[in-house]
C-alpha cells in the first residue's frame, strides 16, 4: 500500500496545482494548461488504482487512454477558440471574455 499512497499524494499535489492555476490565473493559455494538469492527475490516479488496487487489471489504463484522447481534443478546440477570441478582442485575458457577441 506504500506505493499507492505515494502515487495518490503526487496526483493530489498535481491536481491542487492545476486547480490553483485554473482559478487564479488570468491568461487563457495558463488556464488551459492548468486544466491539462488536472486531467493528468486523474490519469495518474487511474493508472495507480489499476496497478495497485484491490483488483489489478487494465481497466484503469484503458480509461486513461480515453482520457488522454479527450484531453487532446479539448486542448485543440480550446486553442482554436482562444485564437478566435484573441483575433476579436486582441487579448488573452480571461476577464475580458465575458460578453457574448450578438
Amino acid at each position: 500500500m506504500g506505493m499507492l499512497a505515494s502515487y495518490l499524494t503526487l496526483a493530489a499535489i498535481l491536481f491542487c496545482l492545476g486547480l490553483y492555476g485554473a482559478l487564479t490565473k488570468r491568461n487563457a493559455v495558463i488556464v488551459l494548461l492548468s486544466i491539462e494538469l488536472m486531467l493528468n492527475a486523474v490519469n495518474l490516479n487511474l493508472i495507480a488504482f489499476s496497478k495497485y488496487g484491490m483488483v489489478p487489471g487494465l481497466k484503469g489504463q484503458i480509461f486513461s487512454l480515453f482520457n488522454i484522447s479527450i484531453a487532446a481534443a479539448e486542448a485543440a478546440i480550446g486553442i482554436a477558440i482562444l485564437i478566435a477570441l484573441y483575433r476579436n478582442k486582441g487579448t488573452a485575458n480571461v476577464d475580458e471574455f465575458d460578453e457574448m457577441k450578438r
